[in-house]
């Protein structure tokens, strides 16, 4: 096989950031070597019809939600061609905040088919809609750096991977199972807090430093990684 059929393709699945990451990430020439498509679903209705978020987790958890967000994610692999995806949804102001998911709160998640999903979550204070949009892409690319760096290196070494991997992040195929399960929705909404469910799925907030566009675009297209 040829290197280039091996190499990773990317998609994109933006809410409150209305396309600008795909927009940055084809910025760099010869981007097309590794974006393959990206989806802008601010409606709830567009999560659900182009990603398969069901509506029902979007009624108990909310649009800007960790469950969404990794809904989000695995969805835009699963409806493209890409083997990796970032999503992102969030309130970016002025209105729509509430006291507990004020301005400023974004869900960040990047998925790789059939592996780990992961996530952050970023309250970046009401700093203006602008600036709150800016520093979710950044955040975004910083998080989908990370997960083909993660994956370069499963390719060096095997053992390193296992130190490295999250122990709270689920498969995307086992997360997206779980969700299916009238059961454990049912669980989430009857315990919302931290000690409930969500706690022991989820993984932990985290802020990432800011990265370079080219630096994404160039990590992908140098992984080599036979695709499973």
């Amino acid at each position: 096989m040829e290197a280039r059929e091996q190499k990773l393709r990317i998609a994109t699945a933006e809410s409150c950031t209305g396309g600008l990451i795909g927009g940055l990430l084809t910025e760099i020439a010869g981007s097309s070597d590794v974006v393959d498509r990206g989806f802008i679903v601010y409606s709830n209705r567009a999560k659900q019809d182009m990603l398969g978020v069901p509506g029902d987790l979007i009624a108990d958890m909310g649009a800007v939600s960790e469950a969404v967000a990794r809904m989000m994610a695995e969805g835009a692999v699963e409806n493209s061609n890409a083997h990796v995806a970032v999503a992102v949804t969030g309130i970016a102001g002025p209105g729509g905040g509430t006291p507990m998911k004020p301005v400023g709160l974004v869900h960040i998640a990047a998925a790789r088919e059939n592996r780990s999903i992961i996530h952050e979550a970023h309250r970046f204070g009401d700093i203006g809609r602008s600036e709150v949009r800016m520093k979710t892409v950044e955040a975004a690319l910083e998080l989908l750096r990370r997960l083909l760096e993660s994956f370069r290196a499963r390719s060096r070494n095997a053992s390193v991977v296992r130190s490295i991997t999250r122990p709270n992040a689920a498969p995307a195929t086992a997360f997206r199972s779980r969700l299916r399960n009238s059961n454990w929705i049912e669980k989430s909404t009857l315990h919302p807090s931290p000690s409930g469910v969500k706690r022991q799925w989820f993984s932990s907030t985290r802020n990432g430093p800011s990265v370079c566009t080219t630096s994404i675009v160039r990590a992908a297209a140098s992984t080599t990684t036979r695709l499973t």
